[in-house]
């Protein structure tokens, strides 16, 4: 079967061709590939060291934090380091007017201090395990695996297999797909669910430079957040209960304070999103040239409005903080993800690596003739999707992500669909859980922002969107506003009960049947969910029936590049599952008059300041002390504060918070972000210009001893001098 040309043996005998600093690779696989490469860079640790199921290991240390960031043990006492915008949420759900975390930072000075966050769970990985004859085991024979077919497939291997490998009652398993769905990998999983906030420095360290510096360097963020895992008396995961007790790691990292250099090995270890390091030419140039100016063109309208708001309303400074961090990361990541590859003339080179695979099938007879028709398959479902494509990312924008009175109508509908077929009864058990959702979404909700992002992006979709793809009922409800966008988003936001939160929530508590019967009739929910039935049919149903066959021809182009380029080594693409990425301590060169340095320090964050701006205001205390020179032991040779450093790790979204972990398995740094030059490693790592940033070890240390005084968390790591 061609569905699986990739096995274990050929991934693990692949030789050594791709650039040191690239590759996101499976822990598990190290030794086979990556041990040797490591340690002439520098490394004096073993694969064996860094994982191993017989005894502690780097990756005991390290968590998938809420599923969307990484974090590292850092003390025997479940003492746990991730970015502060990874813990922004939280630290968001604990702030108000009044007790202003955001603003102030927040550090408990003992363990009952520390505060709970309901729903915040971290998960380690306990063992590693190719599973991929099992999964092929579940496919007919002389069959394909469609993409929308494998999720199905894995839930019934996946429940099969609980059986079958070793686990405790308390372990889960996860199975993912790699190399295009040509392998399989299960993973044993530990979830803990009671998590509780510890430290957070203020927003103006934690997130200096906000969205000015966002994807910029030089960079001096102390991007960090301390919480700490609690397990129940018997170690175990529990829910949260006063009983708990801090976790006793399998392994935690100790804490170098020899400082960073340049050319120092660097290892960054965590649960990277995604990225699409194998798409053909055709595919980058739509995303680089259709797509991402669609999605960087809507963003820009809706931080616009968030922008002035924020800056006129303190309440909303806090209200929309979270949300207007989410929503201009990944729009500053697409405009450089698209520059980068322009720079580079990434496109063109993948052409050219396109026709030395079509050169090398043709010079070999034994490869199958179909290969060599594979890059016009792509040339042709690619255009065939863009239509659709181009439609999908104007609606997701609009209504999935920048409107939030649409995107939380859309979210009842799977309640109403429930109270509907089965009557109230059938939600008793999810009533809680609902009220506890609006809650947190009216908490941090302004209609009247929210209604003049929706007037804004509303008018983009009756102006740029294909009339075929404009829901009838959509451009009839204009027609009777008399073709006034802003006049219809006045109607529907004035008259639907979901714009008014203690409404909403008093008919929910007083009679929930009453609040389903509202909801059907609601304006709002009655408009949003015509457009998205309408672009269920029109849009979504053919763009997956078109990029079903682009995966699968993505997956037969996977397995014949490997087969192709024998002496290339491959490395998986990032799915959010565990990988290790090295390299080193280094700066770069975009041209002869731009090159940037590896570090900056603490002169870098006053020479910024700018006493009142929410961007780059800088707390008294921190000023007093770099003006007494109250630096303690957390200088580096030059007698200055480090702030931040760059690597040359491969990293994406999803390693916010992974560890940077230096020669000898010690803490060095907390990567958070990329060069704005760098953003398009996700599809095109370019060694010269791609860089991963860390937060210097040494500033958090001196941020939570010399900022916060609490020093007694420094005094819980163990603090290492491994270059002595």
């Amino acid at each position: 079967m061609r569905s699986f040309l990739l096995t274990a043996l050929m991934v693990i005998t692949l030789s050594v061709t791709s650039f040191a600093g690239e590759g996101m690779w499976l822990p598990l696989l190290l030794g086979q590939l990556n041990e040797s490469e490591m340690q002439a860079m520098g490394m004096k640790m073993t694969a064996e060291d860094i994982y191993s199921v017989n005894q502690g290991s780097l990756k005991d240390a390290i968590v998938h934090f809420g599923g969307f960031c990484t974090g590292e043990v850092i003390s025997s006492e479940g003492l746990l380091l991730t970015n502060h915008h990874c813990g922004f949420g939280q630290i968001q759900s604990h702030s108000s007017l009044e007790n202003n975390y955001l603003e102030d930072g927040f550090w408990a000075m003992n363990k009952s201090q520390e505060l709970a966050n309901p729903g915040l769970f971290v998960t380690f990985i306990v063992r590693i395990e190719d599973v991929t004859e099992a999964v092929k085991a579940y496919i007919p024979e002389g069959e394909e695996a469609k993409n929308s077919d494998l999720a199905k497939i894995l839930e019934e291997v996946t429940q099969r297999m609980k059986g079958d490998i070793e686990r405790e009652d308390y372990q889960d398993i996860v199975i993912r797909p790699f190399f295009n769905g040509n392998q399989f990998f299960a993973f044993v999983t530990e979830t803990y669910n009671d998590i509780r906030l510890v430290g957070a420095p203020p927003s103006s360290i934690g997130k200096f430079g906000a969205d000015t510096d966002n994807w910029e360097w030089p960079r001096h963020t102390g991007d960090f957040s301390l919480f700490r895992i609690y397990a129940g008396p018997d170690g175990k995961p529990a829910a949260y209960s006063e009983n708990n007790v801090p976790l006793k790691p399998r392994h935690y990292l100790p804490v170098s304070m020899d400082g960073v250099k340049e050319d120092d090995f660097t290892l960054v270890f965590g649960f990277p999103g995604r990225t699409n390091e194998y798409l053909p030419s055709v595919a980058i140039d739509q995303m680089v040239n259709t797509l991402n100016p669609i999605r960087i063109g809507i963003r820009d309208r809706s931080l616009h409005v968030l922008d002035i708001a924020m800056r006129e309303k303190p309440e909303a400074r806090i209200q929309y903080a979270a949300k207007q961090a989410r929503i201009a990361n990944s729009w500053k990541k697409w405009k450089g993800e698209s520059q980068g590859i322009i720079a580079t003339d990434a496109i063109t080179k993948r052409v050219m690596m396109e026709q030395a695979f079509l050169a090398a099938v043709k010079a070999d007879p034994n490869h199958p003739a179909e290969y060599s028709q594979l890059l016009k398959e792509f040339d042709f479902l690619y255009n065939k999707i863009e239509p659709f494509a181009v439609s999908r990312d104007y609606v997701n924008e609009i209504m999935y992500v920048n409107i939030e009175l649409f995107r939380m109508a859309n979210s009842l509908n799977k309640y109403l669909n429930i109270y509907k077929s089965n009557g109230l009864k059938a939600l008793e058990d999810r009533i809680p859980a609902l009220t506890a959702s609006l809650e947190g979404f009216y908490k941090d909700y302004d209609a009247e922002i929210d209604r003049t992002i929706a007037s804004s992006l509303m008018g983009v979709y009756y102006t740029s969107l294909a009339k075929e793809h404009q829901a009838t009922y959509a451009t009839d409800q204009l027609e009777y506003a008399g073709g006034n966008v802003e006049v219809l988003m006045n109607k529907i936001f004035g008259s639907s009960f979901l714009t008014k939160g203690d409404l909403a929530l008093k008919i929910l508590s007083e009679n929930p049947a009453k609040f389903f019967e509202q909801l059907q009739g609601d304006y709002a929910f009655q408009f949003v969910n015509e457009i998205l039935g309408f672009s269920n049919k029109a849009i979504f149903n053919p763009y997956n029936e078109i990029n079903d066959q682009i995966q699968d021809a993505q997956r037969r182009y996977m397995a014949a590049l490997m087969e192709v380029f024998p002496d290339r080594r491959f490395y998986p693409d990032a799915n959010s599952t565990l990988r290790v990425t090295y390299g080193k301590v280094e700066g770069y060169t975009v041209s002869p008059t731009e090159s940037y340095d590896f570090a900056t320090d603490l002169d870098g964050v006053i020479a910024k300041y700018v006493p009142g701006d929410y961007e780059f205001d800088v707390p008294a205390k921190l000023r007093e002390l770099y003006e007494a020179k109250d630096f303690g032991e957390y200088i580096n040779d030059e007698g200055r504060v480090p702030v931040c450093f760059l690597g040359s790790n491969h990293t994406t979204g999803g390693n916010s918070g992974s560890p940077a972990i230096d020669a000898y398995g010690n803490l060095i740094g907390l990567n958070f972000d990329r060069t704005w030059h760098g953003t398009m490693s996700d599809i095109n790592y370019d060694p010269d210009i791609c860089r991963n940033i860390m937060v210097d070890v040494k500033y958090i240390l001196f941020i939570i001893d010399k900022f916060a005084g609490a020093g007694h968390l420094v005094e819980e790591m163990t603090l290492v001098h491994p270059k002595g």
